[in-house]
């Protein structure tokens, strides 16, 4: 499926070149396109060459003797510039191919890739292709799921924005670890000891006080010991954070409306999306995390209701559940243990244990975590003392408190994970651009 057209103008030899998705828009005129050789067959008579550029391919027809025998001598991923006719044919998928092309090399690749990126599907091992990140990303899939990420970036931004949100920009380098202290990277600061941030909660939340809702789409970074298909060690993370809620409800409507438009955006994507497009009903079905237990130690015959988290194949199961139940492919799942949930969780006024939390799972993956927060400062300090927590550190975040902050609440989001279950990708490496995981700092 050939892309929206790429809005970027460039002349070539006098004349404005065209990009491949748009030569129907150029039938009976002479072209020019640029771009990196793809691939050729041959036949006996002719060479069919196909260009790649940033919105699809295009075919030349090749029938003159210099021209065969300069495309049989280049390696593939050399980048050429191609001039001829457009012609319409019905037989091409695009609808029309160039004849009488004249060819000239802007830059002959070194050697043949590794990586035969002309295939639809990259054959090559996970390893290999990360390792040869510089060539896989290029093949159209590869590309076309990086549009897809951006697209979905966009409308989480637009979509808060007209929530009357307002995008800020926080630190990355930070002097204390808001989410715990045993999964954060430590950096010699000067002298100092300091981390990076494993997300902005503490910076959006002093932000709610002068802007009221804020969101930001920026690197977050974890040193989790997971060698999994579904984590890495620095990831694109959404978030946001609002004031004046009722609760957490009024979060989840918030992550609803947005949600459904990072949906809608991933609709011109439709030939990358595993199975259906995902429907985003008006209100998202819930369960408490305690119900959730009860129905999950059932279904097993094992008694989970003790556990202070779901496993991965509890949140396949209650995936699986809501599906047949609601016709759903998104579940809240909400009241987490206290326990489970950072010092700055809001709890259960009616149930202190619970709190006012929640993840949303997406066919059976938890893809966002929220909730209310707490907003007094007494409340802070206490928290802070529970867990034994020197509050020190955290001077200047407990400032907002001090000066009065509304009941306020947020959510944060992986784009890669999200990214990689909507469209069906098995390893979120697939979807990160150059992942940092336990094993990988290259390239």
């Amino acid at each position: 499926m050939p892309h929206a057209s790429v809005p970027v103008p460039s002349i070539a030899h006098g004349r404005a070149r065209v990009w491949s998705a748009d030569l129907g828009d150029h039938v009976g005129e002479r072209v020019v396109l640029r771009g990196w050789f793809h691939h050729r067959r041959a036949l006996k008579s002719v060479l069919f060459l196909l260009l790649r550029d940033a919105s699809g391919t295009a075919q030349i027809v090749i029938e003159s003797p210099p021209d065969r025998a300069l495309v049989e001598s280049l390696p593939h991923e050399s980048v050429i510039a191609v001039t001829g006719q457009a012609i319409a044919s019905p037989q091409v998928s695009a609808g029309v191919e160039i004849h009488d092309p004249s060819i000239s090399v802007i830059s002959r690749a070194a050697d043949e890739p590794g990586i035969e990126l002309f295939r639809p599907e990259l054959g090559a091992s996970l390893h290999t292709r990360l390792d040869n990140a510089a060539v896989s990303l290029r093949h159209p899939r590869r590309a076309r799921t990086q549009r897809l990420a951006a697209a979905i970036v966009e409308a989480f931004r637009s979509s808060l924005r007209a929530q009357a949100f307002v995008e800020i920009a926080t630190p990355k380098i930070v002097d204390s670890a808001p989410e715990g202290g045993s999964n954060v990277f430590a950096l010699d600061y000067f002298g100092r000891d300091a981390y990076l941030a494993q997300s902005p909660q503490l910076y959006k939340q002093i932000m709610v006080g002068a802007l009221e809702r804020v969101f930001e789409t920026a690197p977050a970074f974890r040193a989790e010991p997971h060698d999994t298909s579904r984590h890495v060690s620095q990831f694109l993370s959404l978030d946001a954070e609002m004031g004046f809620v009722a609760d957490h409800v009024t979060v989840m409507g918030v992550l609803t409306e947005t949600i459904r438009s990072m949906v809608d955006a991933a609709r011109p994507f439709a030939d990358l999306i595993s199975g259906d497009m995902p429907a985003v009903p008006s209100s998202i079905p819930d369960i408490h995390f305690s119900d959730a237990l009860d129905l999950i130690s059932e279904a097993s015959g094992e008694d989970v209701r003790q556990e202070p988290d779901l496993a991965p194949s509890h949140e396949r199961w209650l995936g699986a559940w809501a599906k047949e139940r609601y016709g759903s492919d998104w579940l809240f799942v909400t009241g987490y243990p206290m326990a489970k949930r950072p010092f700055y969780t809001h709890p259960d006024p009616s149930r202190p244990h619970w709190s006012n939390s929640f993840d949303l799972l997406f066919r059976g993956l938890e893809v966002v975590t929220g909730g209310q927060r707490l907003h007094r400062h007494d409340d802070y300090l206490a928290a802070l003392a529970t867990r034994g927590i020197d509050p020190e550190p955290f001077a200047g975040y407990l400032d907002a408190f001090r000066f009065g902050m509304p009941p306020h609440g947020g959510f944060a989001l992986g784009l890669e994970r999200f990214v990689a279950q909507l469209a069906g990708i098995a390893n979120i490496r697939d979807v990160v651009l150059f992942p940092r995981d336990m094993q990988r700092l290259t390239p």
